[in-house]
């Protein structure tokens, strides 16, 4: 799991429990302005781009003295989690990378076509994000951090001798007859 997986996972958590914290609470509110409270119990929660709904079964009446369930603190929670998954969507490992696989997507490139993130685990906004969401050193230092390929022997002559970024030289393919005394493979 690199840091991308990590925020994701605490994201979701949070909004599970925000989304159990409201389901079956009951609330009171006053939809017609009559000064009439309408009472009922929170069935189901969700979140889309309107804002929080809320599916209600009603109770009926009651007095417009009681007071009611703090809806507006879980509504600020699903939007902190609406907002961590676009921040999420745009950094995120660069499926276009060969060279650097687990480069991040968000962070851009430099003049050179390179990216200035090489892994998604050093992008800047997503330990900032990691960091609102708890992370600690150890647990950062036990993600996984994505690496380029080992790349073939053979592959650096396929393309007529010239080199490639993330090609290994060895010299462990060079004939015996070419070795000289203080070889060293």
């Amino acid at each position: 799991m690199d840091l991308h997986a990590w925020i994701t996972q605490q994201v979701d958590a949070v909004e599970a429990a925000a989304r159990s914290e409201l389901e079956g609470r009951r609330v009171t509110f006053d939809p017609d302005l009559n000064g009439r409270a309408v009472t009922g119990t929170i069935t189901a929660v969700s979140h889309g781009p309107d804002g929080l709904n809320l599916a209600i079964a009603q109770h009926g009446i009651d007095p417009v003295d009681e007071a009611p369930a703090p809806v507006h603190s879980a509504a600020a929670v699903f939007r902190r989690c609406e907002a961590d998954r676009r921040i999420l969507a745009r950094h995120q490992a660069d499926p276009d990378q060969t060279a650097f696989p687990g480069a991040c997507n968000g962070c851009g490139v430099d003049d050179w076509g390179l990216p200035n993130i090489d892994n998604i685990n050093d992008c800047p906004e997503l330990l900032d994000l990691a960091h609102a969401h708890g992370i600690t050193p150890d647990v950062l230092a036990g993600l996984d951090h994505p690496r380029p390929p080992e790349a073939d022997v053979n592959e650096r002559y396929a393309n007529g001798g010239a080199l490639t970024p993330g090609t290994v030289i060895t010299t462990s393919d060079v004939p015996e007859a070419l070795r000289g005394p203080c070889w060293k493979p």
